[in-house]
């Protein structure tokens, strides 16, 4: 497989299936696919039909048996406990097949659902990867998530088991997982066979006898289990996105095509050889933590972190730069927010200098839109490539980047500040007006994907084909919906402005709150910034801006509010009528960083709303409030 970029993309779009048929020889199949692409029925398109691995075995014991059992599989870093641990190929299968021996003898077989609760620890990869190995499916939810969210998936999932720790950890508390749990359980429907729990010292959690099983005993007693065959259009497991209302959407991802897809990432974008250390600062209970925690480092024979912490307060803003020096990390990925609080505590980056970066060569970008003063701040302090790149929880993977690893890498593609790069090989990008009619360059409309998508990405929903359609591909037939609006320039470059839903309408004017964000980020005060739009009775609706400012910044917020309202005009134009503009302490976000927009813009035009159920800290929503009905900007209010 050539590996010039505008080579191998383009020969990637003519014959996607010979080029992932080539992709698909770097994994171990114990039965080859017969079919690469079955395209029989859109949109349902199926990647490597009638095949058989084991996502398990691709992941472990095929490391071990080429004699790489002694290098280290999974760090495990945790500044909340003042604790690490590093564990081998060869205990992390041993592990493994103790407690896939567990799930087992408690009645988990092929294809049953267990549900994963956990922090970040490494049992919560060694469950995830037991499942893989006795064919069961997994579903992740975020340690802490709210029991009537969890009473959601557990209903929909219909789990056999839940696997869960007592408690997990903040800077400032303990959060007790267990009663949450027993809580979620009480109010479901459906109801598990057994909890497995792993007591942590921190915080004991209470046992229901017969239904509670302890992790240690059920350890202690296992048969280990062998791999066994999977079928490769299984599901590996389900991820549901984010709802706050109704039945949240179980995104399900293919066993043959997701390993495919990410064994290939590994090499091609994030160019990492089997041995490197590589560090995506996630959580296991998103999809960044399945791709790049868990599964991708792991299946191409990398090292990866597992880390129980924070960007700042655990116990600083150098704690990134520490992990990255002392497990002499490679690549590291997280998502522009913790770059921000980073910068926000440490605006110079005086902290980078305390520790050894010499083994760091790129910094990665993505879960939300990277502003173009933190991408230059990461480039400039750390002295490394910084790569914005774009996915999705739907899709597993990066739709756009630069990929380190084709020939030419930077050169040939080089960082265009403000964009995620070109797309991926494979991956049709393109942007459609309303009527479904692609735009010329430059142009912002609906970012949508040509079908087939690329491996890896959904094939549907967990038992709602109805929901798939509806929710992705109905809008624009042929191709999947992003949710997501931008352009391409005359380079092919991706620019990902904001959620569709956030192009607002200014006096019969289109404009983007992601641009809008942009300049405001650029002033020299600013840490974090959001732009929505909100209710106006002239205009149709006018940006509203929320600013937080760095540390230590002393000089007046009406003065900077004129200055960021006087550089809007300038960067953008009057046609923006950017106008109103809040100093706020904090902004509300998820627990993986994205900034609750939504929420925001429904509290400024009085509109009741739902709590939303990844929220962070629900106090921040009554500080936005008070902060707006301080200023008169509440509709109604």
């Amino acid at each position: 497989m050539t590996n010039s970029f505008m080579k191998i993309a383009e020969e990637a779009l003519q014959d996607p299936a010979q080029f992932w048929a080539d992709a698909a020889g770097d994994i171990d199949w114990i039965t080859p696919a017969t079919t690469i692409l079955d395209d029989s029925n859109p949109p349902f398109y199926r990647w490597f039909v009638g095949g058989s691995l084991n996502g398990c075995y691709n992941a472990i014991d095929r490391h071990v048996l080429a004699g790489r059992g002694e290098q280290a599989a999974i760090i495990y870093d945790s500044p909340v406990t003042n604790s690490k641990r590093t564990i081998s190929y060869a205990e992390l299968q041993d592990e493994t097949a103790r407690f896939a021996g567990a799930l087992k003898a408690n009645g988990v077989g092929y294809g049953d659902r267990v549900i994963i609760y956990m922090p970040m620890i490494p049992e919560a990869a060694v469950a995830m990867l037991a499942c893989a190995r006795i064919g069961a499916i997994h579903s992740v939810v975020f340690g802490g998530f709210a029991a009537a969210e969890l009473a959601k998936r557990i209903d929909d999932a219909t789990p056999k088991l839940i696997v869960t720790a007592s408690c997990g950890i903040e800077p400032s508390r303990i959060v007790d997982y267990k009663p949450l749990l027993d809580e979620a359980i009480e109010i479901s429907a459906h109801k598990p066979d057994h909890v497995i729990l792993l007591q942590r010292e921190q915080s004991a959690a209470s046992m229901i006898d017969g239904r509670d099983l302890d992790w240690n005993s059920e350890m202690a007693k296992a048969e280990p289990a062998s791999c066994v065959p999977v079928k490769s259009e299984d599901p590996a497991y389900i991820l549901y996105t984010s709802g706050t209302t109704g039945t949240p959407k179980g995104v399900v991802r293919p066993t043959a095509a997701h390993m495919v897809a990410l064994n290939w990432s590994m090499k091609y974008i994030y160019d990492c050889a089997p041995g490197d250390v590589f560090w995506a600062a996630s959580d296991v209970g998103w999809v960044v933590g399945h791709s790049y925690i868990v599964y991708a480092p792991l299946f191409y024979g990398c090292t990866t972190i597992m880390y129980e912490g924070k960007p700042v307060g655990t116990p600083d803003a150098g704690a990134f730069w520490r992990v990255i020096s002392e497990h002499k990390v490679k690549a590291m990925f997280t998502a522009p927010t913790a770059i921000r609080a980073i910068k926000k505590e440490d605006p110079d980056g005086k902290l980078i200098a305390d520790y050894d970066l010499s083994h760091f060569k790129s910094q990665w970008l993505a879960g939300e839109r990277c502003d173009p003063d933190t991408l230059r701040w990461c480039e400039d302090k750390l002295g490394v490539p910084t790569i914005d790149h774009w996915w999705q929880t739907e899709t597993g993977w990066a739709i756009a980047s630069t990929c380190l690893g084709l020939a030419g890498g930077l050169e040939n593609s080089p960082v265009k500040v403000g964009s995620p790069g070109r797309p991926v090989p494979s991956w049709n990008v393109q942007i459609l007006d309303e009527a479904g009619k692609a735009l010329p360059a430059g142009e912002i409309g609906a970012i949508v994907v040509k079908l087939p998508m690329a491996p890896g990405s959904l094939p549907t929903l967990w038992n709602n084909d109805t929901r798939f359609l509806d929710a992705y591909m109905n809008d624009y037939p042929g191709y999947y919906k992003t949710g997501d609006a931008g352009y391409c320039d005359e380079d092919g470059y991706l620019y990902v402005m904001s959620r569709t839903d956030d192009i607002i309408n200014v006096a019969g004017h289109r404009l983007s709150t992601g641009g809008m964000e942009e300049v405001l980020a650029s002033h020299q005060d600013v840490a974090e910034c959001a732009v929505l739009g909100i209710n106006d009775a002239l205009k149709g609706q006018v940006p509203l801006g929320f600013i937080v400012l760095k540390s230590g910044v002393a000089r007046a917020g009406a003065d900077i509010i004129a200055e960021i309202i006087q550089l809007v005009r300038s960067e953008i134009g009057p046609v923006a009528a950017f106008k109103l503009a809040v100093i706020v302490q904090r902004l509300p976000k998820t627990r993986s960083g994205k900034i609750l927009r939504g929420t925001m813009q429904k509290i400024a035009n009085g509109e009741d709303y739902p709590m939303p159920a990844t929220i962070d800290d629900p106090a921040i929503l009554d500080e936005i409030t008070a902060v707006l009905e301080a200023n008169n900007l509440i509709a109604n209010g």
